[in-house]
């Protein structure tokens, strides 16, 4: 929001400097981006042409004489230069946007300045009439010799470009922007007049109100008879510029002057095309209306139409009016059209189609009791500039309540979550300089909240108003004195982090945003999508399910730049809607591919190491011994047969392997873990003894088996076979080849048995390995290898 303090002097006079109005308005929540000036010029004055002759040795140029007071000679090319034009003049050492002027000699002949036309004062190309661009500007005939020429246009007015925050909709006003400053000076704001004489006629007479839709709120209408199209005078125009807006003529000039000064965008028919009925609904699917612009709008039922007698829609509501009725040069009869529709659907509108200042504002909650002061404001500048004549009466709809609200609040309260000891006396200082009746008994404030700050519904909207009014610089600071509890902080996380670090991987945070394309990958899980309402991009839809598809897209990125070799992992949020509800969970993921440097050299990442990492993550967090891996069907995206779940007593709590090779030639391993899932599984207390005295015996077994068992099958019946005395199996070669059947594979395990007691000897193990034999080769229909 741009503010002139032109306008903005108005309604309420500050006497400080702009730059210091703009630090104390951000101290108080307004940040402003930057200050400038309609023009930004140095050094120009208004002059008079006394002689202007042809150069002799040019087919454009003219020798002239400029009064300014004092006579000075100017070389001047323009096409309308003239004896007796009263002109801008910039005088040597003058800055414009083009750079600093100063006295040299052209064809021959010195020049001690140079004529200006408006374009190269800096002003902003649409503001700019084509003459303003080919000639030099002129001057009324009374502008005085000698005056500072920016100042006489009016072009010095400083104008403060503000970034409100969201909630702010009132400051998207000059009067809500008065109120603000107001407030910080503890002054008073003069509200502009509305009072107009009315002719005896009476719209409800030859008008009628037409709505059909409950997202229409309020809307109101007057009609103003034989205005006249001219031009609007100089303080309007100049006013538009500095808020961004092109003038046109005084009526339109009038509808976008009170806008900006109020809050509440207007729009104004041409009553003589508009027929003798008025009112609002939702458009049909494809229904289609000619916008102002001339393009033809296609609608859906979810915009808001503006319609006639024939029901057919004559503007967009609170985006853009019609082509069939606006204002043009002849235009004579007005309706003027005040109104308050639901913000969502204007917003949605508005996104679809065309984001205007009028949009802006619609888009967020309006003040009802200031769109009836809007058309009344609207109604006395047409009179008065326009030379309009107001008719009687009003055409009304409105199903909003007009009561301020009433909020009471305590001063404990305020005092405890300001963390400050502020008196009863200064809180009623605070509320009377923000324009809130307030009143103070039994340690309640009672207050009265104007339904012009639409941002105030709750106790602790008040609290933040008295903070910042108060001012946060004068909050001291200390330490907090509250009584607390011992809490229980989850290290889980934290410790998982720490273990992958440990195994080399480094951490990434990605966003929780993904592509609509990526959202069911890599899950066999049936649950509906959370989808973001407004989504910057395609590729920020839908909050993810897994965060593999996160950390794909990262390695795809290190991989178009070359990185081939990439261990990374997230501990992150899954999303979901499952039977209508959102589900959060935690995750951990990880990748790895390419390869890894050891003190042997550099290997590549394979299966088994991807394993390793989960086996020495589980045995950690106290898991040892209660997993197993298993294989059912996994997501189409990992590779069928180099890839497993992860099963902790009976449980899948996340899976591992390679990604299928369709979607990467590279070996490319990934892992993911559902921490929630996990968590709920106890874990009983990790219990540590000392290492045996005692030698251990190792045998090593191979069998024979068919390809469809699995080694964790026969480690299992190892493990159930051989008793307490086995303290450890594990399989240490694998074989396919022409020695063995094709269905058929060998691996081989080595068995290591230990005791506390005493020294292990062959005669007590060779029974326990016959005994693992037998139940392998009977159970698993296996046979033991020999060679």
């Amino acid at each position: 929001m741009k503010l002139s303090r032109s306008f903005l002097s108005d309604y309420v006079d500050i006497e400080d400097d702009t730059k210091s109005l703009a630090e104390k308005m951000t101290r108080i929540g307004n940040e402003y981006d930057s200050i400038n000036k309609i023009a930004n010029c140095t050094g120009l004055v208004i002059g008079e042409i006394i002689d202007a002759k042809p150069h002799p040795d040019s087919d454009h140029l003219n020798l002239c004489v400029v009064k300014v007071p004092e006579e000075l000679n100017i070389v001047c090319g323009a096409p309308n230069v003239r004896k007796g034009l009263k002109v801008i003049v910039a005088l040597d050492g003058a800055h414009l946007p083009g750079g600093e002027i100063k006295k040299t000699t052209i064809a021959g002949y010195e020049s001690n300045g140079m004529i200006c036309a408006l374009s190269e004062l800096g002003l902003d190309q649409k503001f700019l009439k084509k003459e303003d661009s080919e000639g030099i500007h002129e001057l009324p005939n009374d502008a005085p010799v000698g005056e500072d020429a920016i100042k006489y246009l009016g072009y010095d007015d400083e104008i403060i470009d503000f970034e409100l925050t969201a909630n702010r909709a009132d400051l998207l006003s000059i009067l809500g922007l008065a109120y603000e400053s107001a407030a910080l000076y503890g002054k008073k704001v003069s509200l502009p007049q509305t009072d107009y004489k009315t002719i005896d006629e009476n719209i409800t007479d030859s008008y009628k109100l037409n709505i059909q839709t409950d997202n229409c709120y309020t809307f109101l209408a007057k009609k103003v008879k034989n205005v006249k199209m001219k031009e609007s005078p100089s303080f309007i125009k100049n006013r538009l510029m500095a808020s961004g807006i092109r003038p046109i003529n005084v009526v339109v000039d009038i509808s976008n002057y009170v806008m900006l000064e109020t809050g509440q965008p207007l729009h104004y028919y041409d009553a003589d095309r508009l027929g003798n009925v008025i009112g609002c609904k939702m458009a049909e699917d494809k229904e289609i209306v000619k916008t102002l612009d001339g393009n033809e709008r296609t609608l859906t039922k979810n915009d808001i139409v503006i319609i006639n007698s024939e029901n057919k829609p004559v503007g967009l509501a609170g985006v853009m009016g019609g082509y069939d009725t606006e204002i043009e040069e002849n235009t004579q009869n007005i309706l003027i059209e005040a109104a308050i529709f639901n913000p969502i659907n204007i917003r949605n509108t508005s996104k679809k189609y065309l984001r205007s200042e009028a949009s802006i504002r619609f888009e967020k909650p309006l003040d009802v009791n200031r769109t009836y002061y809007a058309l009344e404001r609207s109604c006395y500048l047409l009179e008065k500039y326009a030379g309009g004549e107001v008719c009687d009466g009003l055409l009304e709809h409105n199903t909003l309540s007009k009561e301020n609200k009433k909020i009471n609040i305590t001063l404990d309260k305020i005092c405890s979550v300001l963390g400050l000891e502020i008196s009863q006396n200064e809180v009623l200082e605070v509320f009377e300089k923000l324009g809130f009746k307030s009143n103070f008994s039994n340690n309640t404030f009672e207050v009265e909240v104007p339904s012009r700050r639409v941002d105030i519904s709750i106790e602790e909207d008040l609290i933040e108003e008295v903070g910042r009014i108060y001012g946060v610089d004068n909050i001291q600071s200390h330490l907090p004195v509250f009584q607390s509890t011992p809490g229980k902080i989850d290290k889980r996380k934290r410790i998982i982090r720490d273990k992958m670090v440990s195994f080399g991987l480094n951490e990434v945070i990605t966003y929780s945003l993904i592509n609509e394309k990526d959202i069911f990958k890599f899950t066999n899980d049936e649950f509906g999508l959370i989808k973001v309402l407004d989504p910057m991009t395609e590729e920020r839809v839908v909050l993810r399910h897994s965060i593999l598809s996160s950390l794909l897209n990262v390695y795809d990125y290190n991989k178009a730049r070359g990185i081939k070799d990439l261990n990374i992992f997230e501990i992150g949020k899954s999303f979901s809607s499952i039977n209508g509800e959102y589900v959060e969970k935690y995750l951990l993921s990880a990748l790895m591919t390419g390869e890894y440097t050891t003190g042997l050299g550099s290997k590549s990442y394979d299966f088994y190491y991807v394993k390793g990492i989960v086996e020495s993550l589980l045995d950690h967090l106290g898991y040892k011994n209660r997993y197993t891996f298993e294989i059912k069907e996994f997501p189409c995206e990992m590779h069928p047969t180099k890839s497993a779940y992860i099963n902790i007593n009976g449980v899948i709590v996340g899976f591992f392997g390679s990604v299928h090779p369709n979607i990467y030639k590279e070996e490319v391993y990934v892992l993911e873990i559902n921490l929630d899932t996990l968590f709920n599984i106890k874990t009983g207390k990790i219990k540590y003894k000392e290492f045996t005295k005692f030698p251990n015996i190792t045998k090593d077994l191979a069998f024979i088996c068919n390809k469809d068992i699995t080694c964790q099958e026969i480690i299992q019946t190892i493990k159930q076979s051989a008793g307490k005395l086995l303290k450890n199996v594990h399989a240490f070669d694998y074989y396919e080849g022409d020695k063995i059947e094709s269905n058929k594979k060998s691996i081989a395990f080595k068995l290591t048995f230990e005791s506390f007691d005493k020294t292990l000897t062959e005669e007590e193990i060779n029974p326990l390995i016959e005994k693992v034999i037998e139940n392998v080769m009977k159970k698993h229909s296996a046979i033991l290898r020999d060679k």
